[in-house]
């Protein structure tokens, strides 16, 4: 049962853009309600798409107020509902480049990576082979401008955890086993282990490992 002093997250475990907000929410230990989108909850998705046309999720609703977007999400609950972990930091240069970070893991990691996977779902006939070529190649180039950027350094932005870790965990975790990393970014792979280790990503990945045979491509034996 929802509780009405709680937030309620619109949500399916096994959505990168999802995982990203329940990373925030689980390292705050922020308490809220959940209304899964799937067959389980088929007004759930009904009320989303009631709010949000566009029929994107996660939706975050606190009272009547709608939130969307997991960026916009997860500033909102630093507001709003405050934890121990800043993940925006209080430092304006700071939060900045975590911004900006954030902008990249969701433009340049988590879209191409989406592009591939999509085209896996259409028909054959309907595919995009020179699309999904351009999407490996950003892929390659994200990796590359990444394995750089990681040299000698634990989180994306600084010493500390922040919004940019929560896009980085589930988009790298899927865009490895779309576009694998292989060996020739070893930094980025380091990084990628220690998303996985991180409490909050290693809980949010158990809750999805029941939807694994949903991933188009075919979920590989690891991880």
């Amino acid at each position: 049962m929802e509780n009405p002093h709680r937030p309620v997250l619109y949500s399916h475990p096994f959505s990168s853009y999802c995982q990203k907000v329940l990373i925030a929410l689980y390292e705050n230990g922020t308490q809220f309600d959940t209304r899964m989108l799937g067959p389980d909850d088929p007004d759930a998705y009904t009320e989303l798409v009631s709010r949000w046309p566009v029929k994107r999720f996660p939706m975050l609703l606190d009272g009547e107020r709608a939130i969307h977007e997991a960026s916009i999400i997860i500033e909102y609950l630093q507001q709003h509902y405050p934890g121990p972990v800043r993940l925006i930091p209080d430092d304006a240069e700071v939060a900045l480049q975590v911004r900006m970070l954030d902008r990249f893991f969701d433009n340049y990691i988590s879209t191409p990576q989406q592009k591939i996977v999509f085209d896996a779902m259409r028909p054959e006939s309907d595919r995009d082979p020179h699309g999904v070529a351009d999407a490996r190649a950003m892929l390659d180039a994200a990796y590359g401008w990444l394995e750089a950027r990681m040299q000698g350094r634990e989180w994306a932005v600084g010493d500390a955890f922040t919004l940019a870790d929560c896009g980085a965990a589930p988009f790298l975790f899927y865009a490895d086993w779309t576009h694998p990393l292989g060996e020739s970014f070893p930094a980025v792979t380091a990084y990628r282990q220690r998303l996985l280790a991180r409490p909050s990503f290693a809980r949010a990945v158990d809750e999805a490992r029941p939807y694994r045979n949903l991933f188009p491509l075919g979920a590989p034996d690891r991880d």
